[in-house]
């Protein structure tokens, strides 16, 4: 059970639902890191009096250590300043919920220091599941999914025997435009797109939630925590996000974890496993949640998802070209330079662009990465 923590991300959502997971459940905090945060920053630090901050923008980390001079906290700022924190020593346990392929180098450093890593930088296996996984095993450090599919996995598996699960199956809220076809997607906008029906989210990750390439990246993140081949997994359209994933075995048995759409839940399970102690996540209250629905996503609307596919099977570098992509095209649909259906176009226009390299090393990866995000922009 972790006890003192770092979280790379504190600022935003998952990171504040961390922090209130960490306070409800008696944990210290060891660092924390954000992007360009100083106002929210400075009030984390002097609530939970970590020994590190860490701002990734210069100017706000030094606005920060200004603000900050009256206390024992130590600021940094920039790339180095993130890996500080993400390797302290005093920590046992990190907390990765950076968004985007800027999570990989500190998650890195984390498992070279034989860490816990609760991971909920999807991307970090997306891009290079296969070196992090290995150096995972080589420095004795523990991965733990705090995706709230990933997390149902993972306790829908304990106890038993991987070689008897004949499929993983990762459900889908379908978003904001579920039943919907393309004809009726060119024009919705940025607005449109962030109203997700069941979860509070920051802005990457419910634009991803809309086009479904949150659950393509699920995809194959599933495939490298669980070693399982594509054909092995299926996406299960289930609206009321209730059921956060299940695990059908070769006797047909199916295995689901259920709760509340709370990320204070799998968050916590991460800090705490292998126990359960009382926590701050709503209760999921059966007798009044209504009814619950399934159906099958629409890959041909939905084309990110189909991308998303394609990059499972090729391996390789094709994660880091679909997320590198991906991350590109989303930052340019929500600063309103393009439309919804073109972060699709694009995606495909980078994969279609960038050649695939088999068993990559780290800089193959980063290199894909800046290539899918030229070409997607090109």
């Amino acid at each position: 059970m972790s006890k003192r923590i770092t979280v790379l991300g504190s600022t935003g959502s998952i990171g504040r639902q961390s922090l209130d997971v960490i306070s409800s459940c008696g944990m210290s905090v060891a660092a924390l890191t954000a992007n360009s945060n100083v106002e929210r920053m400075e009030q984390q630090a002097r609530q939970f009096k970590p020994e590190l901050v860490t701002l990734v923008d210069e100017k706000a980390a030094a606005d920060l250590r200004v603000r900050l001079a009256d206390t024992n906290v130590k600021v940094a700022g920039g790339m180095t300043g993130l890996l500080e924190a993400a390797a302290i020593s005093s920590a046992d346990t990190v907390i990765t919920s950076v968004v985007g392929m800027v999570g990989l180098r500190p998650t890195l450093a984390a498992i070279r220091e034989g860490k816990r890593i609760a991971l909920a930088n999807k991307e970090t296996l997306v891009c290079a599941g296969k070196l992090v996984l290995e150096e995972a095993r080589d420095y004795g450090a523990q991965i733990l999914p705090v995706d709230s599919e990933h997390s149902a996995l993972f306790q829908s598996l304990e106890g038993n025997d991987p070689r008897e699960v004949k499929r993983l199956i990762i459900t889908c809220s379908g978003g904001p435009f579920y039943g919907k076809k393309t004809e009726e997607l060119e024009h919705v906008t940025r607005e449109d797109a962030l109203r997700h029906p069941n979860w509070s989210m920051g802005a990457k990750i419910t634009i991803d939630s809309a086009t479904l390439m949150n659950k393509g990246l699920e995809f194959i993140e599933a495939m490298h925590l669980y070693n399982m081949p594509p054909e092995k997994i299926s996406v299960l359209i289930h609206r009321e996000s209730i059921i956060h994933s299940l695990v059908e075995y070769c006797d047909n048995a199916v295995i689901a974890q259920l709760g509340s759409p709370d990320m204070r839940l799998p968050i916590q399970y991460a800090l705490t496993w292998p126990k359960r102690v009382p926590g701050p996540a709503a209760p999921l209250d059966l007798w009044s949640c209504g009814g619950l629905s399934f159906g099958t996503p629409d890959t041909d609307t939905f084309r990110c998802l189909a991308l998303a596919y394609e990059a499972a099977r090729f391996g390789g570098t094709a994660g880091a070209i679909l997320n590198g992509a991906n991350e590109a095209a989303v930052a340019k649909f929500l600063a309103g330079e393009i439309g919804f259906l073109d972060i699709a176009r694009r995606v495909e226009q980078a994969m279609e662009r960038v050649p695939v390299v088999q068993d990559p090393t780290l800089d193959d990866v980063l290199q894909a990465d800046q290539e899918a995000r030229r070409a997607a922009l090109a």
